[in-house]
Formats: structure tokens, C-alpha cells, sequence
């Protein structure tokens, strides 16, 4: 390579790392979004390099197919955690929508009637959440977990054996493949109608946060609550709609995990709220409130399903190391977290 060609290379890097430094200094909170996103690319850096056949379509198609439902939780905690509360009740509207939905279903209820009536049932639980926290000033933490046992339980009151979904149920198409390019052999790149429907749920996030009013209050809560009060916000309404929000998002997620399995259970989701949380936290969404980034979270979800992937490649990990290193990854990012913050004060 002759200098002439190497100077205008180097050049646009050194220009490209001074735009990122400018950014970070100016916006200090973009850090653990940053990092996530390093971290991500390393991974797939990684899973080439060790394994092979990472970069390729087929996979990466299975990643946002098998990561959909993930996806939608993430967004919807992000709502949650931005304004410095907690829903840990997501996996359980999950199971309970899940399963009500199912049963519907089998009794011969229109699908359009099924699907709208899996997300009310979030939406419904989001509601009753809302309302203990705003009219009854109960913590998030003990409201979101109330809501986690009554769901569980009235899913386990519904049916404690798998309920099956219809073959010839159109619910099921949600999750067909949609073939886009077609590769070599069975590297294709292939998409769901559920991937489909995640990415509009990004999109919409996105611009509830970041272009209306809504979104604008939703951070403010998140920084102070007393002073977003004072400025006349209104606050109230939002804490109890962020809390809907989340409840409609967990029903979709059920609706897009259902159609790809094909059954309910009433252990459905059990742990899910903690992969959100984490998937959020590691997007860079800052637990105390009032930073984080929708597409921050999109990604955090993206590394803990390439996590998997990379695991189950390998083949000499045990399963119960996902855990693990996803408590360390997590630790790891709160630590960034409260350095960023600290340099904000």
C-alpha cells in the first residue's frame, strides 16, 4: 500500500475516533451503549474466529428469529427502568397470556380476537401495576412482584399441563419463514412476520421516546420527579402508562414466542424479566433512571442470544454457564454505569 492511499485511511480513522471521543465527552451516558456494541462485535469477531460460520446469513437470521420475544421485553423494561422504576412481572403476563391465549384459541376464537386479547391481558396487568404505584405510592419492586406471583398463579390456575396451539392456526404464520435471499445450500436469509413486528416495536419505541412529549417525560421522571412535577409534566399519567406499555409489550412477546413454539405452558417465562432487565441494563439503560437508548437494548438482547449461540457452538461449555457469564457481563456494566454517572455529578 503506497503512502498516498494509506494517508486518506488513516486520516478518516483518526477522524472517526475524534467524532467518538467528542461524543462520549459531551454525552458521557452513551459509554455503556458504546461498550455494548464493542462487546457484540467482539463476540462475533470471536465466534468466526474460533468456530466459523457466525458471519453468514443463516445465522444471524436465527439470532433476531429466536431473539424476537427478547427484543420486545427489552424495549419494554427500558421504558420502566428510564424512569427509574422496575417491572418484574413480564415473564409472568408472558406465561398467563400465553396459555389464556392458547386455550382461546382451542375454543374456537377468532385469531385477531386471540392476539388482541393476549396483549390486553398485559396491558391489563400493566394497568393494575400502575395504579398501585401511582394511587397507592407502592414501591415498583413490590407492585411489579405482586403482579409476578398473581400472574403465575392464574396461569397455573388456567392449565399445568402444555397447551398445545392449533396446526392449522393462523397465529402460527407469525413465525414463518419468509425467505429473502437464497443462499449456498441452507444459508438463507430468511425473516418472520415476528421479526417484522419487533422491529416496528423498536421503531415506535423510538419514537415515543426520543420525538414526542410522552418520551420527554418519561426521562424527566427519571432525573427528578419532583422537578419534572414543577415543570408541569405530567407525571402521574405517565408512571401509569409506562407501566401499560410494558404490561402490552410483555402480551406481544407472548403472542411471537407462541406462534414460533407452538405450545403454553404456565412455566413459560420464568426468568425472563431478569434476561430483560439484563439485556437493557447491558444496552446501556442506566438503573437509577433517566439514561438509556431503545436500540441500546436491542442490542444488549443480541448479545445474550449470541451468547447462547457462541455456547452451544463451542460445546464444551456447560449450559449453566450462560448464567454466569451473563452475571459477570452484567457487573461488569453496572460498574460503567455508576462511573458514568458519578462523572456526570
Amino acid at each position: 500500500m503506497s503512502t498516498a492511499t494509506a494517508t486518506p485511511a488513516l486520516s478518516a480513522t483518526q477522524g472517526l475516533l475524534a467524532r467518538a471521543r467528542r461524543l462520549i465527552t459531551a454525552n458521557p451516558s452513551v459509554l455503556p451503549t458504546i461498550a455494548s456494541v464493542v462487546i457484540f462485535v467482539g463476540m462475533i469477531v470471536y465466534g468466526e474466529t474460533a468456530y466459523g460460520k457466525i458471519v453468514q446469513a443463516s445465522t444471524l437470521s436465527n439470532l433476531l428469529i429466536n431473539n424476537a420475544h427478547l427484543i420486545v421485553l427489552a424495549v419494554a423494561l427500558t421504558f420502566v427502568i428510564i424512569t427509574g422504576g422496575i417491572d418484574l412481572s413480564v415473564g409472568s403476563i408472558i406465561a398467563f397470556s400465553s396459555v389464556a391465549g392458547v386455550m382461546l384459541a382451542n375454543a374456537g376464537w377468532h385469531p385477531l380476537i386471540v392476539v388482541a386479547a393476549m396483549i390486553g391481558f398485559g396491558a391489563l396487568f400493566g394497568l393494575v401495576s400502575g395504579i398501585l404505584i401511582r394511587y397507592f405510592n407502592v414501591q415498583p419492586f413490590i407492585a411489579t412482584l405482586a403482579m409476578m406471583f398473581l400472574g403465575r398463579g392464574l396461569a397455573s390456575l388456567l392449565s399445568t399441563k402444555p397447551e398445545r396451539l392449533p396446526e392449522e392456526s393462523p397465529i402460527r404464520w407469525i413465525s414463518d419463514k419468509i425467505k429473502l435471499i437464497d443462499g449456498p445450500k441452507v444459508n438463507d436469509l430468511t425473516i418472520t412476520p415476528a421479526v417484522i413486528i419487533a422491529i416496528l416495536v423498536v421503531l415506535a419505541a423510538f419514537f415515543v421516546l426520543h420525538r414526542t412529549r410522552t418520551g420527554r417525560t418519561v426521562y424527566a421522571i427519571g432525573g427528578s420527579e419532583s422537578s419534572a412535577l414543577l415543570m408541569g409534566l405530567p407525571v402521574q399519567r405517565t408512571k401509569v402508562l409506562v407501566y401499560v406499555i410494558s404490561g402490552a409489550l410483555s402480551g406481544v412477546a407472548a403472542v411471537l414466542y407462541t406462534s414460533r413454539l407452538g405450545t403454553a405452558q404456565n412455566i413459560t417465562g420464568i426468568g425472563w424479566e431478569l434476561d430483560a432487565i439484563a439485556a437493557a441494563v447491558i444496552g446501556g439503560t442506566v438503573l437509577t433512571g433517566a439514561y438509556g437508548y431503545v436500540l441500546g437494548s436491542v442490542i444488549g438482547a443480541l448479545v445474550l442470544g449470541l451468547m447462547n449461540v457462541l455456547i452451544t457452538r463451542d460445546g464444551g461449555i456447560p449450559p449453566e454457564m450462560t448464567t454466569i457469564i451473563t452475571g459477570g457481563i452484567l457487573l461488569i456494566f453496572v460498574l460503567l454505569q455508576r462511573a458514568v454517572t458519578r462523572r456526570k455529578e
